[in-house]
């Protein structure tokens, strides 16, 4: 019970009963930490809650099962046959940019090793691969007056290869590797680039759009306009007006995207009948304080602030109301003349709103949120005016940002379902990474596998979320962007200190078959299941 507590009397309360020392009669209130207590007792220990227990179930028949990688990360052969410079080329060679001034010059050399990468495909069974065309190795100066056909016909070999593997293309047009000569007319703050993506997607609607169904205009927008043109810690590394040129990157971003959905909205999807969305990411924001308003409040903030940014307007039709109330307020109160968020006109609006055939999602850790007063500082924390940090029970992994948090899985599932007007949803990228020494034997990467999977599943069969597909990231250890070779997604090793670049599968590889062969998690009451019986050899 609260009792006297030393030198600080009767201030702190450690009690799971509350005195009341105002009254005479000292009585004793139990407070809800009793109850909790109470429960742990009778338990004996603490049970697994129920939304933590692994639910027995399948996804839809037709479910799309991929893993991903992106081209800067595992292509090397960074000037070979034709390619121009990207800005991550330009980046990486800067030095003190990536860490232990790691490229990409080679990295995993996939662009030599076409058949060994189909054949890692084949052994984990995925009727999918999510990969990315690298925009210089197609058009070396980021325009459609010279096309390096070299460039294209590498990709169409990639595209014939997985289908003759019976694996179907997941392309992505723009992953991060802006080419270098359009950075240098102003990269994603010139309004110039929508066009020149515009004109960009076309072309490979044009080439390769008989044979792939499905496609993702950009990567993770967010991480392209705030690490590249905010905090400057990613390619291009522009951080010289943290207040304003990541929201006029972004900005563009999505007019650049609207304009990739009609291109092929108006011009293939009659003919080609592909699929075609832009891939989000987002962080799941929990208040933590769950009974504090102000920590609720913040916690929602932060969610408009990130997912919401981009979701908003392509679903919604504009940014979010906190996002445009607060950057206007800070803005008028810095003494400027209008908001430093952008504006879309009443035309781009309905330009914008609805270009999506699915939402694709990148999720991989949660948070708790809380509000600060960050007070005239101009830059998009501020803006958003909150923190966060992780919850302590959360597992770490190889990456100082990621803890295991896969009921936020679920919950920001449930809240695309309720915000966007429960879009079909592809997860197009979700996983975890190790580093320091090696160790084949992945535990943590199927534990981790097993727990975010089982969550999609209860968000598809108990929440109602439609979802239609799940990409593990990533198909093998690759250039982890600033973080270079040290922190390692993938399902197979690769060892980079050695010229041939070998693979070689982790344990992970047997856990992440059987889930794609069983396209769920068979219950097993009802016996051994054929699908568990595997030669993860290939």
């Amino acid at each position: 019970m609260d009792s006297f507590e030393w030198l600080h009397g009767y201030v702190y309360a450690f009690g799971l009963y509350h005195v009341d020392f105002n009254d005479p009669n000292r009585p004793r209130t139990p407070k809800y930490s009793s109850y909790i207590y109470s429960q742990i007792i009778n338990n004996n220990g603490l049970p697994v809650p129920e939304e933590e227990k692994i639910m027995w179930g399948h996804f839809r028949e037709d479910f799309l099962w991929s893993s991903s990688t992106s081209a800067y990360q595992i292509e090397g052969a960074w000037t070979a046959d034709g390619k121009g410079l990207s800005i991550w080329d330009t980046f990486s060679h800067t030095l003190g940019k990536v860490a232990n001034n790691d490229n990409g010059d080679i990295s995993c050399d996939s662009y030599n090793k076409l058949d060994v990468d189909i054949g890692l495909l084949k052994q984990i069974k995925v009727s999918h691969y999510r990969f990315s065309i690298s925009w210089p190795r197609v058009l070396p100066d980021g325009t459609i007056h010279n096309i390096n056909e070299a460039g294209i016909n590498y990709y169409q070999r990639v595209i014939d290869a997985l289908l003759a593997a019976n694996i179907q293309p997941q392309i992505t047009l723009y992953h991060w590797d802006l080419p270098q000569a359009l950075e240098d007319e102003g990269g994603w703050l010139n309004e110039t680039i929508v066009d020149r993506f515009s004109d960009y997607a076309d072309l490979l609607f044009s080439r390769f759009g008989q044979k792939v169904k499905l496609w993702i205009t950009i990567n993770e927008a967010y991480i392209v306009a705030l690490l590249g043109y905010g905090y400057g810690s990613f390619a291009p590394g522009i951080n010289r007006d943290p207040s304003t040129l990541q929201y006029v990157a972004a900005h563009n971003i999505i007019k650049a995207h609207a304009e990739a959905w009609h291109v092929y909205n108006d011009k293939y999807r009659a003919e080609q009948k592909g699929l075609i969305s832009i891939t989000i990411n987002s962080e799941w924001a929990e208040p933590r304080n769950p009974f504090k308003q102000e920590d609720i409040d913040g916690a929602k903030r932060y969610m408009d602030f990130f997912i919401g940014w981009f979701a908003n307007p392509i679903f919604n039709g504009d940014y979010t109301e906190s996002m445009k109330k607060y950057i206007l307020e800070r803005s008028l109160a810095a003494g400027l003349e209008k908001s430093r968020l952008p504006e879309f006109t009443p035309a781009e609006i309905a330009r914008i709103k609805g270009t999506h055939d699915f939402f694709g999602l990148n999720y991989y850790t949660s948070v708790l949120v809380f509000p600060v007063d960050f007070g005239n500082t101009l830059n998009y924390d501020a803006d958003r005016g909150v923190a966060f940090i992780h919850d302590r029970t959360w597992l770490d992994t190889g990456s100082s940002w990621l803890k295991m948090a896969p009921l936020g899985f679920r919950r920001i599932l449930k809240y695309i379902k309720d915000e966007y007007g429960n879009p079909p949803v592809i997860v197009t990228e979700n996983g975890l990474s190790e580093n320091g020494p090696i160790d084949l034997n992945d535990e943590h990467r199927s534990y981790f596998y097993e727990n975010h999977v089982n969550q999609l599943l209860k968000a598809y069969l108990v929440d109602g979320v439609d979802v239609r597909g799940y990409t593990a990231w990533s198909l093998m250890d690759n250039l982890e962007w600033a973080a270079g070779y040290s922190e390692r997604f993938g399902f197979f090793y690769v060892n980079h200190s050695h010229p041939d670049r070998p693979r070689t599968p982790k344990a992970s590889v047997s856990y992440y078959t059987t889930l794609v062969n069983c396209n769920g998690f068979p219950d097993p009451a009802e016996g051994p299941h054929e699908c568990m019986n595997l030669d993860v050899k290939g």
